[in-house]
């Protein structure tokens, strides 16, 4: 699809220029980085800088090699082949983003190779058939590298295929930038979001899985803008989808309790 209404993305080093060159030299990007970082998002302003149609998928434990390439579908009662949005992009020029690559089965990895080297090609066996890429095709994908122990990761083999950029949590600064843009929030409010933000961050003693993202900071002034009491919001929206441990949920209400 193309994206019709450009979204708001804040640079904060020199990813779109990596980015249109390696589209300029149909090379394969890898976006590497914790959740809510706009990984998705850089994408999309991408797509919509570069008037390039793109195809997302959201890969989890079950996308399969024959959820990218295609199928075959009974319709008006004849079978016909049906392709998967790889396929598409392939065939048409367009972006592909594999969001979370690494949790896809092991299988789509050895699907996506020849795509990611001299070849750029696809071989579909249901069909017996062999596609090169368009000269416009540009394959992206994104994981985040491990945040958990025992997560997947993404082989030394595969991720040598790619142009890979690294993407981290703003400086505050940028955040309340990013904040007051995407949600109309008062700077002041935003201020002490991020700041909640950043303190938890800095937490190693409560071991979170996984810390506050950008985006979950973006729900919370939604809420707030929207007429919500912000402890409520911050509870909500920030707090909760942490952890569903009682004691460490208490001790982040805590801090935040004193922050805004």
């Amino acid at each position: 699809m193309k994206i019709q209404n450009e979204p708001f993305y804040k640079s904060l080093s020199h990813e779109k220029e990596v980015f249109e060159h390696c589209a300029k030299n149909k090379l394969p990007i890898l976006l590497k980085g914790p959740t809510g970082t706009g990984k998705s998002r850089f994408v999309e302003h991408m797509a919509f800088h570069l008037d390039k149609a793109i195809y997302t998928v959201a890969c989890h434990e079950e996308t399969s090699s024959t959820d990218l390439l295609g199928r075959f579908m009974i319709k008006g009662g004849e079978t016909i082949w049906v392709d998967g949005p790889l396929t598409k992009a392939v065939k048409e020029g367009a972006i592909i983003y594999l969001d979370e690559i690494a949790e896809a089965r092991p299988d789509v990895i050895v699907a996506i190779h020849p795509l990611t080297d001299f070849r750029r090609t696809i071989y579909l066996d249901k069909l017996g058939e062999e596609i090169e890429a368009h000269p416009d095709f540009l394959f992206v994908a994104s994981y985040n590298p491990g945040y958990q122990a025992g997560f997947k990761e993404l082989k030394p083999s595969t991720r040598q295929r790619f142009v890979a950029l690294s993407f981290k949590y703003p400086n505050e600064p940028d955040e309340l930038e990013i904040l007051v843009q995407e949600t109309g929030i008062d700077a002041k409010t935003g201020k002490k979001l991020v700041k909640i933000a950043t303190k938890i961050r800095n937490l190693t003693t409560l071991r979170l899985t996984e810390t506050v993202s950008t985006r979950l900071l973006v729900d919370a002034a939604l809420l707030i803008k929207g007429g919500l009491g912000k402890r409520l919001s911050v509870e909500c929206a920030i707090l909760e989808p942490l952890s569903d441990d009682v004691d460490i949920l208490q001790a982040l209400r805590d801090i935040s309790n004193l922050m805004i």
